[in-house]
This record gives C-alpha cells, sequence and structure tokens, in this order.
C-alpha cells in the first residue's frame, strides 16, 4: 500500500536539476503564480506563469507582423551625388553575394530573416493547437527545433551593424530611414519578450502523451 501511495505522488511531480548546483529534486505540479526553487540553494528552478500561452501568442503575431514590415519595406533611402538608391534586407544579402561573398550571405540570410520566421512559425505550430486543446503531429520535434533556433535568431546584431553602417555612411551620402528599420528595431523587444514570456516546463507537460 504505502509503495502504491509513493508512486501515485511522484506520478504528480517530476524530477529537474538545479541549474546553479545541480541537486537532482522533485517537483510537485504548480498551480499558475507559483515558483519552485531549489532546497539546497534557494535558485529559482520553475516559475509557472499565468496566461502565457495567450501572451505568447499575441507576442508572435505582433514578431511576425514586424517582420514581414521590416522586410517588405525600404529600409534605407540613400542620395550620393543626385542619386537616389533604396535598400532593404533582402537587397543586402543580394549585394554580398554579387561581390562574391557568399558565405557572409548565407550567415547574414539564416541570422536574420530565416531564423527568425522559422522561431515565430515553429511557435504557431505548437501554440495554436495547444491554445485549441490539441496538438498537431511532431509538435514536441517542432519545439525542439524552436528551442535550437534560439541562438542562431541574431536580429539584434544584424541591427547593430546596420547602426555602425549608418554611421560611416553619413559623411559620403544623405541618408533616409525607411519603415523597415523602425519595424525591425521593434522586432528585437518583441521576440525578446516573446522568449520570456513562453513557459517552456507548461509546454512540454502539454505535449507530453497522455493515457
Amino acid at each position: 500500500m504505502s509503495q502504491m501511495i509513493k508512486a501515485q505522488a511522484e506520478s504528480r511531480t517530476h524530477l529537474t536539476a538545479c541549474h546553479d548546483c545541480d541537486l537532482l529534486f522533485h517537483i510537485p505540479h504548480l498551480k499558475k503564480g507559483e515558483q519552485a526553487h531549489c532546497p539546497r540553494c534557494g535558485a529559482l528552478v520553475m516559475e509557472r506563469k499565468g496566461n502565457s500561452l495567450d501572451y505568447s501568442l499575441a507576442l508572435a503575431l505582433t514578431s511576425l507582423i514586424l517582420f514581414f514590415m521590416a522586410n517588405f519595406n525600404v529600409l534605407l533611402r540613400m542620395n550620393v551625388g543626385g542619386r537616389t538608391q533604396e535598400e532593404n534586407i533582402i537587397s543586402g544579402v543580394n549585394e554580398l553575394f554579387v561581390q562574391g561573398y557568399w558565405e557572409i550571405a548565407v550567415l547574414v540570410f539564416i541570422v536574420s530573416i530565416l531564423a527568425p520566421l522559422l522561431k515565430i512559425l515553429c511557435l504557431f505550430y505548437v501554440l495554436i493547437p495547444l491554445r485549441l486543446n490539441t496538438r498537431f503531429p511532431y509538435a514536441k520535434e517542432v519545439f525542439s527545433f524552436y528551442e535550437t533556433l534560439s541562438p542562431w535568431s541574431m536580429t539584434e546584431v544584424y541591427m547593430l551593424g546596420i547602426l555602425v553602417a549608418l554611421v560611416k555612411l553619413a559623411d559620403l551620402a544623405t541618408i533616409n530611414v525607411g519603415i523597415a528599420l523602425y519595424s525591425f528595431a521593434a522586432l528585437i523587444p518583441f521576440m525578446a519578450a516573446t522568449d520570456a514570456s513562453l513557459d517552456d516546463h507548461e509546454i512540454w507537460e502539454s505535449l507530453e502523451p497522455t493515457d
């Protein structure tokens, strides 16, 4: 009887490791707003966020809108000697290819365009069905891919490169900033907020098969 009670108790908990001291311990099922701290070092190990799915979906939708605004509008408009030239993110990648820097062009395309877009689409694939109390096939693999993409989504690095270019070109040309630059700048905090609003533990628990 005692073994059955213990098994039932452990079925309502799961084993996790402290991020700071590596202590393994069982965490009970947390309610919204509750936190779990390491019993040895006191570090915050898990926090159940309220309305995580709703907030994450809203932020992801905003990020997707900003992403398309940043990629399909004018980034910079330069006037050099009476000649006006408009540039966007895609044209910058294409120019690197034309100049023969194809390795850098591929890297820029991945970290500034492909990885951010895939991250947003992966979130929609996983979160929308969960919000509707269902799951799409391979949702666990898609969410794992989403977490793998995080280090490759470097919109802030690309933004820093744009600002450096603006400073260097300021004395050579008249530069007008397009709506794409403001959209790209807004995309950075919105994607960061999306990541911060996610309750990874809740999502993984929701993706686990139910008996």
